[in-house]
């Protein structure tokens, strides 16, 4: 009586194998696309982070203005310089009031120069700011002095733009003798994989900066006493 034979031929094994290989194909083109996403995810929820500390940051420094009733004894610059590439940035520097001392190990008052402008360098672009304590007109013929730090990374545009009450302007030059109502900065990220990369807006009243009467704009969260945001 002969045996019957059990097991699979040569032909069921190949198909059984390249059924394998589609299905861990498919599998593994999935994972990839899935860890993809969530970096991309990632760098977007960062590059907001980012976008909204430094505005943030800005409108605590605006609402913390030095005001003066002598203009000469206070100190608000708004200018715009080039960039690589036909790019441009805004320059914003004012003296502001803060209790958190930018040197732990040396004398300081509550007084400080503050300034906020993008650095290219190549293809990196950050925004930057630089805080000097103890500011003094009498030493603005040299070259600008204070603590350099990097507040967002990967920046594309930041954006200042000055209210006198009746329209808005690009620059506001130290000759104005003056200071704006409302000053509006925008900071957008740099991200070529999106269309819409996250941007932030927010507009202070500076005339009024310290009143404690925040305002909401549509789709926007107030972020500063005084201040309104936008998204």
């Amino acid at each position: 009586m002969l045996s019957k034979r059990t097991g699979f031929t040569l032909v069921e094994v190949l198909v059984a194998s390249t059924i394998g290989v589609f299905i861990a194909m498919v599998a593994v083109g999935a994972l990839r696309a899935i860890i993809a996403s969530a970096e991309m995810v990632d760098r977007n929820i960062n590059a907001a982070a980012e976008v909204r500390f430094a505005a943030n940051m800005i409108a605590r420094d605006l609402q913390n203005f030095y005001h003066n009733d002598d203009i000469e004894n206070t100190k608000f610059i708004g200018t715009v310089e080039a960039l690589e590439g036909n790019n441009y940035t805004s320059y914003l520097i004012f003296y502001t009031l803060g209790r958190t001392k930018a040197r732990i190990d040396q004398p300081e008052g509550d007084l400080y120069e503050v300034e906020y402008y993008i650095m290219q360098e190549g293809e990196t672009s950050s925004l930057m700011r630089r805080l000097w304590p103890n500011p003094s007109k009498e030493y603005e013929e040299l070259e600008p002095r204070g603590i350099l730090m990097v507040i967002a990374e990967n920046i594309a545009a930041f954006e200042v733009q000055y209210f006198d009450g009746e329209k808005w302007s690009e620059e506001w030059p130290e000759e104005m003798q003056a200071l704006p109502e409302l000053v509006s900065i925008s900071i957008a990220a740099k991200q070529p994989d999106r269309s819409t990369p996250p941007t932030e807006s927010i507009i202070v009243n500076l005339a009024g900066s310290g009143a404690g009467d925040a305002a909401v704009l549509a789709g926007g969260e107030t972020t500063a006493s005084g201040v309104e945001s936008s998204e």
